[in-house]
Order: C-alpha cells, then sequence, then structure tokens
C-alpha cells in the first residue's frame, strides 16, 4: 500500500468528534491569525493585480473573497484569498527538515466548505488535516528538499488535496489520485526565495493551494493521478534525490497525535530566521537604551543556512518589500533606524528611508557551529551590538516569540488582529469576528465569510 493510500484512509475518515480539545482551540487561534493576515494582505500590489486579472478572467460567482467582498470561482478564490494571507510573509511559521506555513492551505479549505455549504465542524476538520500533513512532511527528508533547492510548496501541493478531498467527501480512490493530479507537475524551484525577490515568493505556495483545490474538483469527476507521487518510481523521493526520505514519519501515530499544536506563529512579518535576531537586537536597544546612531556593528550569530539566504549581496540593498522581508541586514537596520519592525518597515517610502538604509552595512551573520548542532529543535541565536563608546552588549535566545515554547498569547494575537486589520475593517466588526471563530462549530461557512467582507 502506498504512502498516499495509508495517508487518504486516515484523512477520509477523521471527524471533529476525534479531535481533540486542544486541536481544536489551536485551530482557532490560527484561524484568527490567518484572517488577520488576509486582511493586512488584501491591499498589497501583487494581491491587487491578481484580484484584478481573476476578474477578468471571471467564473462562477461561488465563493467569497476576503476583504474584497463580491464572489469568484471555488479555484479563484483559493488563489486569491491564499495570496492574501501569504502576501505579507506574516503568517504562521514551521521549521524542521523543511519550513512552510500550513495555514496558506487554509483558504482553500474555506472556499471549499463555502462552496458544500459545509459547517465550522467541517472547516476546523479540515484546517487540522491540512496543519497534520503538512507539518508531517516537513519532517520526512534528511536534509529538507529546501536544501536541495526545492521549494516547500512542493510538500504543500500534496498536503492541500488531501484536505481539499475531505472538504468534498472524496473517498478513498478519489483521494489517491487527486494527490496524484496536485502533485505531480507542481514540484517548486527554490529560485523564488534565492537572491532579489519578487511576487512570486509569496504566491507560489498559494498557487499549490489553487492546484490542490482543482485536483479534487477533477478526481471527484473521475479524473485519475498517480498514486505512486510520493514513494515510487520517479515520485518525489526517487526524483528530488540527495536526501533520505523516511517515510513511516508521514504514518506513523496518524490520528493519535497531532502536530498542530507545535505550528508557531510570527511575531514579526518577516522570513522566520530572522525572528531570533530581531528579538535579540531590540531587546539590547530597549534594555541600554541605545538608537541605531549607538551602534557601529550588529554581529549575528546563526545557522548556515540564514546566512545563505538572508544575507547575500542582494540583501544589503532591497529594493523590494519581498526581498526586504528575507533581508536580515534590513529587518536589523529597521530595528536600529526605527526601534521596531512591523508592516511599515516595509512600505516603499521605507524602502527609500535613509534613517533604515544608513544602518545596512553594520550587519554581520557569523555562521555558528552550536547553533548549526541545536537545528532544528532550536533557533539558537546571538546578537552582540558593538558600539561607538566601544562596548560590546550581547543578548541571546533558543527560540523566537511565537514558538510553542514561547506562544503568542490571546491578546497579542488581538494586537496582530487589530493593527493588520486597518481601517477598512472596523473594531465593531473586529468583535463579531473574533466572537463568531471561539463558536465557528455553529456557524455555516458561507454566512460566516460574509463576515470577512470590508465594512460586512
Amino acid at each position: 500500500m502506498t504512502i498516499t493510500r495509508q495517508i487518504a484512509r486516515w484523512s477520509t475518515t477523521v471527524t471533529f468528534g476525534d479531535l481533540p480539545d486542544v486541536v481544536v482551540a489551536e485551530a482557532k487561534r490560527f484561524l484568527l491569525d490567518t484572517i488577520g493576515c488576509a486582511f493586512g494582505g488584501w491591499g498589497t500590489a501583487d494581491v491587487r493585480i491578481a484580484l484584478d486579472v481573476l476578474a477578468a478572467l471571471g467564473g462562477t460567482p461561488e465563493c467569497t473573497l476576503i476583504g474584497e467582498g463580491g464572489k469568484t470561482s471555488v479555484v479563484n478564490a483559493a488563489l486569491a484569498n491564499a495570496l492574501m494571507v501569504r502576501a505579507l510573509d506574516y503568517n504562521d511559521i514551521y521549521w524542521k527538515q523543511d519550513p512552510s506555513h500550513p495555514s496558506d492551505i487554509i483558504p482553500g479549505v474555506l472556499a471549499l466548505a463555502e462552496q458544500r455549504g459545509l459547517t465550522g465542524r467541517d472547516l476546523l476538520v479540515g484546517i487540522a488535516i491540512a496543519y497534520e500533513i503538512e507539518m508531517r512532511l516537513c519532517e520526512f527528508a534528511f536534509p529538507g528538499i529546501r536544501e536541495k533547492g526545492w521549494h516547500h510548496a512542493t510538500l504543500t501541493a500534496v498536503a492541500s488535496p488531501f484536505a481539499a478531498g475531505r472538504m468534498i467527501g472524496l473517498d478513498v480512490e478519489k483521494t489517491v489520485h487527486a494527490v496524484g493530479i496536485s502533485a505531480s507537475p507542481s514540484c517548486s524551484l527554490g529560485a523564488v526565495t534565492a537572491g532579489k525577490l519578487t511576487m512570486m515568493k509569496n504566491t507560489v505556495d498559494p498557487m499549490a493551494v489553487q492546484a490542490g483545490v482543482l485536483a479534487a474538483l477533477l478526481a471527484e469527476r473521475g479524473y485519475t493521478g498517480p498514486e505512486h507521487v510520493l514513494d515510487g518510481k520517479e515520485g518525489i523521493s526517487h526524483a528530488l534525490f540527495g536526501s533520505e526520505y523516511r517515510m513511516e514519519i508521514l504514518t506513523d501515530g496518524l490520528g493519535e497525535t497531532w502536530r498542530l499544536p507545535n505550528c508557531g506563529m510570527k511575531a514579526y512579518p518577516t522570513e522566520a530566521l530572522t525572528h531570533a535576531p530581531i528579538s535579540c537586537t531590540l531587546r539590547v536597544l530597549r534594555e541600554n537604551g541605545l538608537t541605531g546612531d549607538d551602534v557601529e556593528r550588529v554581529e549575528v550569530r546563526t545557522l548556515a543556512r540564514a546566512a545563505d539566504i538572508l544575507c547575500d549581496p542582494s540583501k544589503y540593498d532591497p529594493r523590494s518589500k519581498e526581498t526586504a522581508d528575507h533581508s536580515l541586514p534590513w529587518c536589523l537596520a529597521a530595528a536600529l533606524g526605527r526601534g521596531k519592525v512591523t508592516t511599515d518597515e516595509f512600505s516603499d517610502s521605507a524602502l527609500e528611508d535613509e534613517g533604515i538604509r544608513k544602518h545596512l552595512r553594520k550587519v554581520v551573520a557569523v555562521v555558528d557551529a552550536e547553533a548549526e548542532a541545536a537545528f532544528p529543535d532550536r533557533q539558537l541565536c546571538t546578537v552582540t551590538l558593538h558600539t561607538t563608546d566601544k562596548r560590546e552588549l550581547s543578548a541571546r535566545v533558543e527560540y523566537p516569540k511565537g514558538d510553542p515554547r514561547d506562544p503568542m498569547s490571546n491578546a497579542e494575537i488581538r494586537v496582530k488582529f487589530d493593527a493588520l486589520c486597518g481601517a477598512a475593517i472596523p473594531p465593531p466588526q473586529r468583535d463579531r469576528i473574533w466572537a463568531a471563530v471561539a463558536e465557528i462549530e455553529e456557524w455555516a461557512v458561507a454566512d460566516f465569510m460574509q463576515l470577512l467582507v470590508a465594512n460586512g
């Protein structure tokens, strides 16, 4: 029996009653965080372009566009809403052998739940399935596929159709075909997150979510796909060579243990490996009453992959939001120049702000052997600020804020949510959304989606 079929036997039968209380509670917290990220991403340039193109393409108006209002086809809604969630690089993070953002799949689950007239109970099951499979996929390759030049959207194209298939009631056989349909054309190049970044950095995973939704709809009508897409000849474990694939990680304890509570949230709208250095830098500045002008050099002792991804030459002169939020020099220069790292520090005007840019060359990344040995269990990071008066002031963290070992509180999630909502989502509407998610089991998803329209 293939791995795909083994997982499908679980994903097609798991019910709301099988979800532990902690999984239900955490799924609601991630749903709230995801909605906030969608509101924040709704007005970005890449989302506006995508919405214009999708409007021109037309399609059956069946699923709600978050923020925007109006409806589009279920496949287009999955793409557009997932892009809103991803656009600011502010949604959740799970990083083991590979990184991923499991909440990218939530818009696909929402779209199908709305189209099929499902309830919040069904929605929570779909979210739990998405997280469980995506997070296990982040653990089964040694080294991860990211280290071999592939993007984690490759994994999302495998996880998304399992959740999508559950939403529309596919049986085991059709779920297996849906996974084959989605995964076989969807291996994504790591080029989207290498060097100077473009809008595709935030789009490739939403496209994988869309692929999963389309695949489930095709399989429902009888379309077929390869069952051995994970573990057979010229499947992922064969074609993406150079890693050891431990398939048992994908199935051991499936339905008995749950990964979702082990996923992290983001306290900053930046690439995940910048979070620990940002926290350290802000702590040293705050505790010592320093400004950026008091600092001559910032030494960051971190992972080799952080130095590689975040400190190549393009990251010392970012000219786009996408490059800036994957730039360790920019993130720490923003901390030095403004004393904070929020979405404001990645606006077009901020990218030209000499108050930030003058600090870029102060940032130096040094590969730390202890951090390498500890990863992924811990994200050890030490930041030392060398001051103009010749002091060396350091801070060290083992994992960033938002990690399950230092989770964001509900109050902190609400602060983030409110900041992302902006003026278009007034406080009374925000309160209604929070109240609705607290009792989402009792809601029809179609009714819930109307709360997510600006001034709805």
